[in-house]
């Protein structure tokens, strides 16, 4: 698999016209993103992370394989940014979700230490009313026991249950263990090529 840096963009009008299918990636500061997407490409340094979260603030596109792109966005919630900074972020986020015609599928990343956040229970309510498709990757399971993982999963799936029909697709995902990489792949695949 061949990963290769595509450009970094402050705004979806600067964004390249769409010619193959585009999977993003996303979530709260300090989730792990960096760390999934270079586990996820098998490239230790292709994402920059970094212990400042909210360090992506542009649009940032991966090509892979020459046959579809990975979307670094920028994180939502608490990264130590200025509040003009995150409206910023919350509208390039939004026009990138909303007006983007060949991004097939969004995975909201959710770290799995965690009991449901409003902040990721939100978003994820705002992707369904705007019915951009999604997925959900917990990342970090690596960091607890594997029955913690599980009850803090069964919760996020009840919260949503509450206001949901179906669930949406969800992986469990460690990029220290390299665990769900196939399960993702597998998954980018079959949706690019239907």
């Amino acid at each position: 698999m061949r990963a290769e840096f595509k450009g970094s963009y402050p705004s979806i009008k600067v964004l390249p016209k769409g010619d193959l299918p585009e999977f993003a990636f996303i979530g709260r500061s300090n989730v792990g993103k960096s760390s999934l997407i270079n586990m996820l490409c098998n490239q230790k340094d292709l994402a920059k992370t970094s212990s400042k979260p909210g360090k992506t603030q542009h649009i940032v596109r991966f090509l892979v394989d020459g046959k579809w792109y990975l979307v670094d966005l920028p994180g939502y919630g608490y990264a130590k940014v200025s509040k003009e900074s995150r409206t910023l972020f919350g509208a390039l986020i939004q026009d990138y979700l909303l007006e983007r015609n060949n991004m097939y599928c969004v995975f909201v990343l959710i770290d799995s230490r965690l009991e449901p956040q409003k902040i990721d229970l939100e978003f994820m309510e705002w992707l369904g009313e705007s019915q951009i498709p999604f997925c959900i990757a917990f990342t970090k399971t690596d960091k607890l026991k594997a029955s913690e993982a599980e009850r803090n999963i069964e919760q996020y799936k009840n919260k949503l249950l509450e206001t949901w029909v179906e669930l949406p697709g969800i992986f469990v995902t460690s990029a220290t263990e390299k665990s769900g990489r196939e399960e993702i792949l597998e998954f980018i695949e079959k949706v690019r090529k239907s």
